[in-house]
């Protein structure tokens, strides 16, 4: 049960606060269309594998979860990539600029203050733009901010990452409030 009273406790995470409170849902919902489907050279699926990420460091579950398999779906893999992200992508094949650009994401997760200009250089010398290095810093610290509001208000989650496997789907068609072109 979360800790304030919901509209309706049955819908998981951020999908119920989101529920509860349309005036915030609808900003929320636009920046996140804006980050992980809004035009960039990062794709789909690699700025999801960067929210998963950011949303696994920060320990949120159903962000993690949500997130983790609407990668999955936009990179062709299995519900199972959840678990090579819990432990690092030690399974999945990802290119050395996506690895160190999630190093700048684990750092803005930590403290944005932690981002160093070598980090930079490291993305930069992998091939990362400063489109790239900009959206993979913009999507860390809007997670953090998505997973402290779901975490903070204690919502509820499935357990399972095959509950996320249909969100995953959705997720991946359809984007954020509004359907995708």
């Amino acid at each position: 049960m979360a800790h304030i009273a919901l509209k309706n406790e049955d819908i998981p995470g951020i999908s119920g606060l989101l529920y509860n409170r349309p005036d915030t849902a609808a900003p929320l919902m636009h920046l996140a269309q804006t980050i992980l489907r809004g035009p960039s050279t990062l794709s789909e699926g690699e700025r999801e594998l960067i929210a998963a990420s950011v949303s696994n460091w920060n320990g949120c579950h159903f962000c993690f979860s949500s997130h983790g398999a609407a990668a999955a779906v936009l990179l062709n893999r299995d519900i199972d990539l959840l678990d090579d992200i819990r432990e690092g992508l030690k399974e999945t094949e990802v290119s050395g600029k996506i690895r160190a650009l999630l190093v700048v994401a684990q750092k803005v997760q930590i403290n944005g203050k932690e981002v160093t200009a070598d980090d930079i250089a490291r993305a930069k010398e992998e091939g990362a733009t400063d489109d790239e290095i900009h959206d993979t810093v913009l999507v860390a610290a809007a997670f953090c901010m998505y997973n402290r509001y779901v975490d903070g208000l204690g919502t509820w989650s499935p357990k399972e990452k095959e509950a996320y496997r249909e969100s995953g789907e959705r997720l991946a068609k359809y984007g954020y409030g509004t359907r995708k072109s």
